[in-house]
């Protein structure tokens, strides 16, 4: 259920917008941001606030990668794998991380702490291998600068 201060944040949030329907991947975010992902309950009650049906809003939820339908940890880690990524490395980084958290795509950490996802591309290639770590960027990645950026994160 959408607590008080939610539906104000997406109607303030809304008012930027020419109708409440262009809001809605924003109207999403926000609650995303207080719950760490959208639930089926959350986004009916989102469709409602914005006066569109569920299955319109179901359908930009999923079509948007960051919009999470589905619990995340706490950190979400956003693996680039495009070829650029998988040229330098970026097999070894995902054998790092499963290894240092014992996860692999599409799981979470016990602790609740990490979800690791895959990224079609993060726009890094002259970087690459990369990852994101909820909003920081990290690249150059090697094996071996996985734990002081994993220890890094609060």
């Amino acid at each position: 259920m959408l607590n008080d201060q939610v539906q104000k944040e997406i109607r303030g949030e809304l008012e930027h917008y020419p109708t409440p329907r262009a809001g809605c991947i924003e109207a999403l975010k926000i609650v995303q941001n207080h719950e760490r992902w959208v639930s089926d309950t959350a986004l009916q009650e989102v469709a409602d606030l914005i006066g569109i049906p569920a299955a319109e809003l179901e359908g930009v939820a999923t079509f948007y990668n960051l919009i999470y339908r589905q619990p995340v940890g706490k950190h979400v880690i956003l693996l680039c794998d495009s070829v650029s990524c998988w040229l330098t490395g970026c097999g070894k980084i995902r054998a790092g991380i499963k290894q240092r958290l014992n996860i692999d795509f599409g799981q979470t950490t016990a602790d609740d702490r990490f979800t690791l996802l895959p990224m079609a591309c993060l726009g890094n290639c002259d970087h690459a291998p990369s990852m994101m770590v909820g909003e920081v960027l990290h690249q150059d990645l090697t094996p071996e600068s996985l734990d002081q950026i994993l220890e890094g994160v609060d």
